[in-house]
């Protein structure tokens, strides 16, 4: 008897240790974790560990499967194994890109922990997440922890945090809305309403957390989803296979039940960047971290229900880029700097009192050189600002507003664009190893 125990008890571990391979599992009591994140330029930044190495993922409820992106050495330093070759495609008007898929990955979030996930590596060079915002982005990853898990993200602390759904439990909260979710292809999608030249139109949506903009429209004459005079082609972003361009433009408001932000930008991305896209019956378009970041949100994917509630972003007002730049972070530049530990050892005379106007003579001043990230512009906006100033493509911007460029992070300098129309901008940059400056007023297109 007390072996036919054991080896009932032997058997039962086992289906539990085959059945957490294949989820995601919280190593504590409370079932719960809560982990910190960074929000930068509206996209959820937040660390994973793959197969015992720490790396940064955006997170992203638009894609079905996790991907890592030039990593080196990838397979020796995540040991990946298992490996087969395919094609992905998204969005953008390039060719399929060529992927390795891995099984049997062991993923750790915080006290979360999941022993045989899936994994996608894309070797493709224009896909590097790091040089756009500025900050290290080795991969993507949504559905599988939306699946497993009831995820609240607070844009307002910075924090994830995730519960097993047996162990969750609502809060009565007056001042929230609750939607219903629809899936296609792993993906949640909800329904909302824009208003556009006075006629509000019901409009289906993908929300797309790992896209920094607020919202992207399908034009559609027949149901009235069309730019209105006011608006301007500009680069959108980068996809899967190239680059997206469109228009961009206002809509009078966009309505989430009772939460209405007026006003709010939108995108129309041009159709052939967006062929797959299209073929989800009945979408319209993606609501993204523009207008995700000014609530608080948990997801429950189990019951297939959103909840929002508005945040401290909530009443930020929409802007766009009033400069025409885009720019991204392009390896380093050696630096020469003043040594202020050399400098202080250094002989200095004089004394600082009010009488010599605090006069110093300095002896020995050293440098040192640094390396200090570079800054370069990879996309101009026709007819804009800094366009018809003269600056090009490729352009490395060395300082800004007589200030050097590197000590702003690259989300910051983006924001000097996105400031009051009529604000002066001075960029002096390095064209071929010559310095040039250029000078340009910040100007409002609507």
């Amino acid at each position: 008897m007390e072996k036919r125990l054991i080896l009932i008890f032997f058997f039962s571990c086992l289906g539990l240790l085959s059945f957490s391979q294949d989820k995601f599992i919280i190593q504590n009591k409370k079932q719960s974790d809560k982990v910190k994140f960074k929000l930068i330029n509206n996209l959820i930044i937040f660390p994973v560990e793959v197969n015992g190495v720490t790396l940064s993922f955006l997170l992203d409820t638009g894609v079905s499967k996790p991907m890592i992106f030039n990593f080196l050495n990838v397979s020796d330093t995540l040991k990946i194994k298992n490996t087969e070759t395919i094609f992905l495609s998204g969005l953008g008007e390039g060719e399929s890109v060529e992927a390795l898929k891995s099984r049997n990955n062991v993923f750790k979030i915080g006290d979360a922990l999941k022993l045989n996930q899936d994994l996608y590596v894309v070797y493709n060079n224009k896909l590097n997440f790091a040089s756009k915002i500025g900050s290290p982005v080795h991969g993507i990853m949504g559905f599988d922890l939306f699946r497993d898990f009831i995820v609240e993200i607070n844009y307002s602390t910075g924090y994830l945090k995730f519960t097993a759904p047996e162990k969750f439990q609502y809060k009565s909260c007056k001042k929230c809305e609750r939607f219903n979710l629809e899936f296609y292809n792993r993906k949640p999608y909800i329904n909302a309403q824009v208003r556009i030249e006075e006629k509000q139109i019901p409009v289906k949506l993908l929300i797309d957390s790992g896209g920094s903009d607020a919202l992207w429209l399908f034009e559609n004459d027949s149901l009235g989803i069309r730019s209105n005079d006011a608006f301007f082609v500009d680069f959108l972003g980068h996809g899967l296979n190239g680059s997206v361009y469109g228009k961009r433009s206002k809509v009078n408001s966009f309505s989430l039940k009772s939460f209405v932000l007026n006003n709010a930008n939108v995108a129309f991305p041009d159709s052939t960047s967006i062929s797959l896209a299209k073929q989800i019956k009945n979408r319209n378009g993606s609501l993204s971290g523009n207008i995700l970041k000014r609530f608080d949100v948990i997801f429950d994917y189990q019951k297939a229900l959103i909840t929002l509630k508005k945040n401290r972003y909530f009443n930020e007002k929409f802007s766009h880029n009033k400069s025409g730049i885009e720019l991204e972070h392009d390896g380093v530049r050696l630096v020469k700097e003043v040594d202020n530990k050399s400098l202080k050892d250094s002989n200095v005379f004089g004394n600082d009192d009010a009488q010599n106007n605090n006069t110093r003579i300095v002896l020995s001043t050293q440098y040192k050189l640094s390396l200090k990230p570079a800054y370069v512009i990879v996309e101009l906006r026709e007819d804009s600002p800094a366009k018809n100033a003269g600056l090009l493509i490729g352009d490395v911007v060395v300082s800004i507003n007589n200030k050097r460029v590197y000590e702003y992070s690259l989300q910051q300098v983006m924001q000097m664009f996105y400031d009051d129309a009529g604000k002066k901008i001075k960029l002096k940059v390095d064209r071929d190893s010559k310095y040039l400056t250029f000078q340009f007023q910040l100007q409002k297109l609507f």
